[in-house]
Parts: structure tokens; sequence; C-alpha cells
């Protein structure tokens, strides 16, 4: 368990770290989604893959996920960006490969951006990001934007929504994630992420749509960005043929 924070903010986060006796490369830094843990398809198949060819793999739960404690009602963009960081800083060592599914696209982004403006030397250990269907600014443009007046409503004068999941329970959007994510946008404003980025994206995906995805494209600057559409795909990219690419790809930057 990693300690994250402190006074009423203080809470434990559960990692799973591996560390081979001797690494070929970089590590793997794994961020998950929105109400996915580390124990998903795609984290599994990572922290294997990294074990077979003799990387380092790190992994963990945020707060309200997985076997963190914690209510995901209390849960924030800022919050996990929080946790993500301490992760990052104290648990994975040397050069890293992010990778970010979903929401963790969204974290992987603002921890780079966090870094390169307030710990230089930090960001410098991010080869490069792997982005999954990345829900970039997602509390607003996936979110809020897309709920009716009826919702957002209920969300404002509630507190809460509880939104309707192919993959889980219905997820628990809350009025302090939307106010408190709006602190944490891209807002379509360019950013250089100054190291490799490869997306892959699901041309059948409705929760993080492509042309969301596209739009990404078109505000991170520097002529590093490789996006790659999958025709038959959907959002979680998890079947095996998705994971081939996936590690395809992580290779190639390797």
């Amino acid at each position: 368990m990693l300690p994250v924070g402190r006074g009423a903010e203080a809470r434990e986060i559960p990692f799973i770290a591996q560390h081979p006796a001797k690494s070929a490369g970089p590590g793997l830094f794994w961020l998950s989604g929105f109400m996915s843990e580390m124990s998903s398809t795609k984290a599994t198949a990572m922290a294997q893959w990294a074990a077979e060819h003799n990387l380092a793999s790190t992994r963990f739960d945020y707060s309200g996920h997985g076997i963190s404690a914690g209510r995901i009602e209390d849960g924030t963009i800022g919050r996990w960006l929080e946790e993500a960081e301490a992760v990052f800083s104290k648990v994975a060592s040397g050069a890293q490969i992010v990778i970010g599914s979903s929401m963790g696209g969204h974290i992987a982004l603002l921890l780079l951006r966090k870094l390169l403006r307030e710990r230089p030397d930090e960001a410098a250990r991010i080869k490069a990001l792997v982005l999954i269907a990345p829900a970039w600014d997602m509390t607003e443009e996936l979110m809020w934007k897309r709920f009716s007046d009826e919702v957002r409503r209920e969300i404002m004068e509630r507190g809460f929504f509880k939104q309707p999941s192919a993959y889980a329970e219905p997820y628990t959007i809350t009025r302090r994630l939307i106010e408190e994510g709006r602190e944490h946008l891209f807002a379509r404003q360019p950013f250089d992420p100054g190291r490799p980025v490869v997306i892959l994206q699901g041309l059948l995906d409705v929760d993080v749509p492509a042309s969301h995805t596209r739009e990404l494209t078109t505000f991170l600057t520097g002529d590093r960005v490789k996006l790659i559409e999958v025709a038959d795909a959907e959002h979680r990219l998890s079947r095996p043929q998705d994971l081939d690419l996936l590690f395809d790809e992580i290779g190639k930057l390797l």
C-alpha cells in the first residue's frame, strides 16, 4: 500500500509492481479507466507481456476502484491524478512507457502535463505514451455535454446521477466529479507531449467515439502522434488481436 494525501484526504493505494532482476528496457506504467481496475484483462495481459520480455511493470487501483478503499462517489479527476503521480514517482523507477486506457488516457496526458510544468526531471522519465480510446476531458466532453437537461438538473440538485453501463454496475456521476473535472481540462489548447504518443481507437466505440479521439490529434502538437484505428473494434480493445496490436506498438517504442 502507498500512502497518498494528508489529513482527511489521506488514503492508501494498492499497487502491483514487478521488477525483473535485469530489465531489458523502460518499464510499463498502467493507468486504468473509470470504474476499471488493475486486475482487468488488458492490465493483466500487459503485466504478463512485460514479464515475458524482461520489463518492469506497475499497475494500481485508484481510490474507490478495485481493491482500493474509499467510495467512487468521493473520486475526482484531481484525486486520481494525485494518486497516479504518487505511484509513478514512488513506485515506478527509471524510464517508463505510460499506458492509459479510456479515462486512464486522460490521466496519462494530465500526468505528463503536470510533470512537465512542475517536475521536468520526473517528466523526462516518461519516454512515450500509449493511449487506448483516450477519454480526454472526459467529465466535460463525454459526460456533461452529452447529458440531457434533465440529467444535468438531477446532478446539480441531487448531487449525483446513476448512469447505466454496459460493463458493470451503473456509474455514479457526482456533481463534485463534474465541477472538479473542470480544473483539469485541455480545452483544445495546443499541448506538445515532447515524446511519441501512440493512440489505439476502435471505430465501433460508442463510449469514446472515434471523432473524439481524432479531435485529440488536432491539438497534440509536435508531429510525434500516431493514431491507429481498428475498424471492427469497440471500446474495450481487449480481444486477442487488439492485445497483439497493443504489444506490437509497445515493442516498436522499445
